[in-house]
């Protein structure tokens, strides 16, 4: 009779453990209740608390890299030079990164021997591992590329990023850019990679938006030069992305990462007909999108003069911008403020390989199905333009770039097994497809 019981124990403690496990699963498809202690790839800095037409995206797959975009083309989707089925989109953009470095093509690695963050209070980064990385059987990342730690100024790199791009079908990659001699604290200034990166993504009949970072002293006036530098360099490229007005204007799109640590007061001298310095009707004028973080955030892109508003962060739950569940509301404020709204939406999170007391802001990628929710949440929301968060931004564990399965004397890789490396790029190209059909029921 005792052995009994202790057998009706054992099962009913392995079934209230298995009920616990499918809980904890089903949490990494829901949001968490108010906001996480840190913004996934935020600075850790403090926060600081004329409009456009709807538009769609544009693209000639006739023009040379040396020939500016013809006006008054409205095409939505090109045969890709990558992929199997060989369609890509224009209103599906993918966050994209070139700060990585390896021996071979930099004289050491870059960003892959990324250094272990300490937490912001003493107490807590003192129950945590310091140091960095030791590539290549030690890498700042969760996951382990395809690729290996690879350089970004590797050509056959190049060439492979656009394929696996094409081969999800998103059609504009969202360069990380810092200006000429600048970089983020881990990283090596890379604008001269600009040039070969829209090459190649010409050749793939890609194009290329920008990404303005964050750096030190950077301003309404500093982002304005920046502007004024990059339209007058690669604004002829036959890869530079433009976005096309229904009255059949070209104008060129920039997100704008961290705009909330800029004044609104600020940005509408650059960004309102009226300002001291003034971009509109210029020969610089373009799609501004702004960072939407915290609810007060869209007020502060709308005075500000923006033109849009996006989410980048991966993690369901981590703030008001990222939750899922504020979509709806977002897209209707956006819609009634003639804003475009641009939700982002990623595979996972995990960063913990570079910020090892960040774990709550895990999202498991549960074979897939994380992302395949935010998709959904994405999609119900009827945006004009979807952004993917990332490619390659291996650090925090969103990118959608071929990983494998890798194991060393100290460490297990995460990998995306039991499917193959190609997967999400996979299902980024089912639901790049999806989402192409439905606004085209949208617009009927």
């Amino acid at each position: 009779m005792a052995r009994l019981r202790r057998k009706a124990c054992i099962a009913l403690f392995l079934f209230t453990l298995f009920i616990f496990g499918t809980m904890m699963g089903l949490r990494t498809l829901k949001p968490s209740d108010g906001f996480s202690d840190l913004a996934p790839g935020l600075d850790l800095l403090p926060m600081i608390a004329g409009k456009v037409d709807r538009r769609s995206v544009s693209r000639d797959a006739t023009t040379s890299p040396g020939q500016a975009h013809p006006p008054g083309t409205n095409t939505k989707a090109v045969i890709s030079n990558s992929g199997p089925e060989g369609i890509i989109f224009y209103d599906v953009h993918i966050f994209y990164y070139t700060w990585y470095g390896s021996p071979h093509m930099d004289g050491k690695y870059i960003h892959w021997d990324h250094i272990l963050v300490p937490h912001w209070d003493p107490k807590i980064a003192s129950s945590y591992p310091r140091g960095r990385h030791m590539p290549p059987e030690d890498i700042g990342s969760s996951f382990y590329p395809e690729l290996n730690p690879y350089s970004s100024r590797d050509p056959d790199v190049l060439e492979s990023h656009m394929e696996q791009i094409g081969a999800s079908a998103a059609g504009v990659l969202v360069l990380s850019w810092y200006p000429p001699g600048l970089a983020d604290d881990n990283g090596e200034p890379a604008e001269d990679l600009v040039p070969a990166l829209l090459d190649a993504a010409y050749r793939h009949n890609l194009k290329v938006a920008f990404h303005i970072q964050t750096y030190r002293g950077r301003t309404d006036q500093s982002v304005h030069d920046n502007i004024k530098y990059i339209i007058d360099r690669y604004g002829d490229h036959g890869a530079f992305y433009k976005f096309t007005s229904s009255t059949g204007k070209n104008l060129p799109m920039f997100y704008i990462y961290d705009s909330y640590l800029t004044p609104p007061e600020s940005w509408s001298e650059f960004l309102t007909p009226t300002g001291s310095h003034s971009v509109r009707g210029s020969a610089y004028d373009s799609i501004f999108i702004a960072l939407i973080v915290e609810e007060r955030h869209k007020h502060d892109i709308l005075a500000g003069g923006f033109d849009g508003m996006y989410t980048y962060f991966a993690s369901n739950g981590f703030s008001f911008g990222s939750s899922h569940q504020n979509w709806k509301a977002i897209k209707a404020f956006c819609d009634g403020n003639n804003l475009l709204f641009i939700p982002s939406v990623g595979p996972g999170y995990i960063d913990t390989s570079i910020r090892p007391w960040n774990n709550h802001n895990t999202r498991n990628r549960v074979n897939g199905r994380y992302y395949e929710t935010a998709l959904q949440a994405a999609l119900n929301v009827r945006p004009e333009i979807v952004t993917i968060t990332s490619f390659n931004e291996w650090h925090e564990g969103t990118q959608i770039e071929r990983a494998v399965p890798k194991k060393t004397v100290t460490r297990v890789y995460l990998d995306y097994q039991p499917h193959g490396p190609d997967h999400y790029l996979d299902l980024t190209r089912r639901w790049a497809e999806q989402f192409n059909k439905e606004k085209e029921q949208w617009l009927m």
